[in-house]
């Protein structure tokens, strides 16, 4: 497990913006998470046949929308996340790669729903579901991918994952509805706003690795630690999701971004520079935001420089990814626990 230390010896989680030298590029985010998930890649395979087989439809229609959206599936963190979980708690049990495929299309259908809302065009270089086959297949397909979902989990011995995952589900969903409540809303503080991340987000890698840690045959005490584990991850990854959506590029990234401004949800690094802004300067930011262009994102990106919001972002990211690290030790030292370390260092240290 060479890579697994490789990972662990990574130096921060992020520069203060996506051209800095430490920034993981594309190519070299793809070989460490290769490198980091071979030891479970005949799991993850498995996983992968599972979550085909059970979204097969004998309507070719249906069919292009499934294998359409099985393109947004980059990165398969929650997945990886519940095998990983299960090996460094002991072992990858049968029932793992059916949870592992259950948590993805959960995912994938609320990326097909998340694109709804915020009228993306792209994500991951191909053409969101909404942009190419409109807004009633995308909320229909994101609802197929919810029920697939049920029913897979419906199929392990005991009903604990149709339970776990349908609270988290609930959650999501509760997440997003307060972000669409809070839209414009330019008072949102700081612990709003991690109620809203924890929810629409963060749950989701909370229940991988505890159904991970679970189906390995752990105890409550280590599911709760994986649980923190997943959850604080969770919402390091949403930190990085917001920076990138006002510094990332589109060609790299391979979404649409700017989304965050133009739907006025505002996220962490603008929620800092507005607290930290004289009255005059907050005036000034308040209008700029209320009146979103294309010109918006760019900008603020100076203002949240010379504001320090930016690092300000990333400390409280490399925060909760210390704090996510420190779960694990609850285990004893294995290169399983160390790959479990440095990935979560590694997703929010990616430039897409």
């Amino acid at each position: 497990m060479v890579e697994a230390n490789t990972l662990s010896r990574d130096p921060g989680v992020g520069p203060a913006h996506p051209g800095a030298s430490s920034w993981v590029g594309p190519d070299e985010l793809a070989r460490r998470l290769r490198d980091a998930y071979a030891p479970i890649a005949p799991h993850l395979a498995e996983a992968e046949r599972v979550f085909r087989e059970e979204l097969g439809s004998r309507s070719d229609y249906v069919q292009r929308l499934v294998d359409h959206s099985a393109r947004f599936r980059g990165k398969q963190l929650r997945p990886a996340l519940v095998l990983l979980t299960a090996q460094a708690c002991g072992g990858i049990r049968p029932a793992h790669p059916v949870v592992a495929a259950v948590v993805e299309m959960i995912h994938t259908a609320t990326l097909v729903h998340d694109d709804i809302l915020d009228e993306a065009d792209v994500r991951r270089h191909a053409a969101t579901i909404n942009a190419e086959w409109g807004n009633e297949a995308a909320v229909l397909l994101g609802d197929y991918l919810f029920t697939h979902a049920f029913h897979l989990a419906a199929s392990l011995e005991s009903a604990y994952a149709c339970r776990v995952i349908g609270h988290a589900t609930n959650l999501v969903c509760e997440g997003e509805l307060q972000q669409i409540h809070h839209r414009g809303d330019l008072d949102l503080d700081e612990p709003a706003y991690y109620e809203i991340v924890r929810g629409k987000t963060a749950e989701l890698t909370a229940v991988s690795c505890r159904l991970g840690a679970h189906y390995a045959g752990s105890g409550p005490e280590a599911c709760e630690a994986f649980d923190r584990f997943g959850r604080d991850l969770g919402v390091a990854f949403q930190i990085a999701d917001d920076l990138l959506d006002l510094y990332g590029e589109e060609a790299a990234t391979g979404k649409t971004l700017g989304t965050d401004l133009e739907k006025q949800k505002l996220t962490l690094p603008v929620i800092h520079l507005l607290r930290s802004a004289s009255p005059g300067e907050a005036d000034r930011l308040r209008s700029l935001i209320c009146s979103p262009s294309p010109e918006t994102r760019r900008a603020l990106r100076p203002l949240l420089e010379s504001s320090g919001a930016l690092d300000y972002a990333w400390r409280r990211a490399r925060g909760f990814i210390d704090s996510a690290r420190a779960e694990l030790g609850i285990l004893p030292p294995s290169p399983a626990r160390d790959t479990l370390a440095g990935l979560a260092q590694l997703v929010v240290r990616r430039c897409y």
